[in-house]
């Protein structure tokens, strides 16, 4: 445990504070879950590596690095309503559940609904709402939502999720080929929505309705 600790301290000062994360809520969110707990066993002595790492079913875990930037440029603030699409790992779940007391998180692929529900509530980062389903739908129950993190890569932004966002609501997602995408910043107000591009990643697609064939 003491070597991952310092695998963490290294990680954040080399791969976020060095890249320019400044948010002192998000670099202590990073220091709080340990990633070797959403880890598979045989991947666990690269937890702390700065690029994405498989979790079956042809998924990943994104980069920290990757993640800590969408956090930032979300801003979320503890009430804020955040929904999260591809719950994954549940990493970013856990992160995402310090940041925010009321966090809603989608996943496709059930086998990795189970292993992330069973991790978050192992670990006690149990305060998230967990659903299987289409994520490119979002969850409309409990919608409007503040913030919403896609974690999956898009042709377009989903008309859906804009709907289930509240005015002066923000959406990050990744837009653009099946190979190659920008992060994406969606504000949304009365009139209807603007957006920014950030900087280029990989992540892999979102299958949907409202995404990509599978």
């Amino acid at each position: 445990m003491k070597d991952f600790d310092i695998q963490k301290e290294i990680m954040i000062e080399k791969h976020l504070i060095n890249r320019g994360i400044e948010n002192s809520k998000i670099l202590e969110v990073f220091r709080v879950v340990p990633r070797e707990n959403f880890i598979s066993d045989e991947n666990q002595r690269e937890a702390y590596g700065d690029y994405p790492l498989p979790i079956g079913s042809g998924q990943t875990t994104s980069q920290p690095y990757i993640i800590a930037k969408m956090l930032e440029l979300l801003n979320i603030e503890k009430e804020d309503k955040v929904l999260e699409i591809g719950t994954g790992s549940g990493y970013q779940t856990a992160l995402l559940s310090l940041l925010s007391n009321n966090v809603f998180s989608v996943e496709r692929v059930k086998s990795l609904y189970l292993e992330a529900k069973s991790k978050l509530e192992k670990f006690n980062f149990n305060t998230t709402h967990l659903k299987l389903g289409d994520g490119s739908l979002g969850w409309e129950e409990f919608s409007l939502y503040d913030k919403i993190v896609v974690s999956a890569a898009s042709p377009k932004i989903p008309q859906t999720l804009i709907n289930q966002l509240k005015d002066n609501g923000k959406l990050i997602i990744p837009i653009g080929s099946r190979f190659s995408q920008v992060l994406t910043v969606v504000k949304k107000s009365k009139k209807g929505y603007t957006y920014m591009e950030d900087e280029r990643c990989i992540f892999v697609p979102l299958i949907g309705k409202e995404g990509w064939k599978e």
